[in-house]
């Protein structure tokens, strides 16, 4: 495997396209990033071209540890913005029995069904994730958060907090560093430590990773969320 020795070799930059990341307005005057034709494509084409530095070609180890933690192999996972999903096929050889992948990306999505195909462990799904239904035990973050526009990232922690089971855990791998542009976007444990308890979803943990694989040592943050629990009197 060719060896990695910055972190731009695994995230290039991308120039900020406001037509390919158009943003919509919800009831709530919150930014979303709508599902169409200008934004799939935009990911897409970065499949289809092999432009995906962001890819590891491995699990991260710090969520191969995390998985590794999990005793009930039937826990309903959700990957969003699943990308090759090495972290479903890391689930999946484990024993894992009730997996879900989605992404925005045909190309890729096509690919992923081939891949497993006949396999009843794993389900994967096109389309936008801002749209998904359904509740899960756990929900996997990597690399998706830093790919949607800052102005996403209050209705990313709301969407998540509402596809959690009441006990679920949002669990994952947050950049803490600047990027020029994006995607991908900028992030700091100051902005996660204000941004997720202010939606509704209290961290148990949050901690630079300790496993980041050498481009991204120092620059990444392990992470665990909950619902935040309702007081019982007013």
């Amino acid at each position: 495997m060719k060896e990695i020795k910055e972190i731009s070799d695994l995230m290039p930059e991308v120039q900020s396209n406001a037509d390919a990341l158009q943003c919509t307005m919800d009831e709530s005057g919150c930014c979303i990033v709508a599902s169409n034709d200008t934004e799939r494509a935009f990911w897409d084409d970065k499949w289809a071209a092999g432009a995906t530095g962001w890819d590891l070609g491995i699990v991260a180890p710090e969520l191969k540890n995390f998985f590794d933690s999990i005793e009930n192999k039937s826990s309903s996972i959700l990957i969003p913005g699943c990308g090759n999903a090495h972290e479903a096929g890391y689930l999946l050889s484990q024993g894992f029995t009730n997996i879900t992948v989605i992404d925005i990306a045909p190309t890729l999505t096509r690919d992923l069904r081939k891949k497993h195909e006949g396999n009843p462990n794993i389900q994967i799904l096109d389309g936008d994730f801002f749209e998904l239904k359904g509740r899960y035990d756990y929900i996997i973050e990597q690399t998706f958060f830093c790919a949607i526009p800052p102005s996403m990232r209050t209705h990313y922690v709301k969407k998540m907090n509402d596809l959690l089971n009441e006990k679920g855990v949002l669990a994952g791998l947050l950049f803490n560093r600047d990027f020029e542009g994006g995607p991908p976007f900028s992030g700091s444990i100051q902005e996660y430590q204000e941004l997720f308890p202010a939606n509704g979803l209290e961290l148990v943990k949050m901690d630079v990773a300790m496993n980041s694989i050498p481009a991204r040592q120092g620059t990444e943050v392990f992470f665990r969320a909950v619902k935040k629990k309702m007081s019982c009197c007013s």
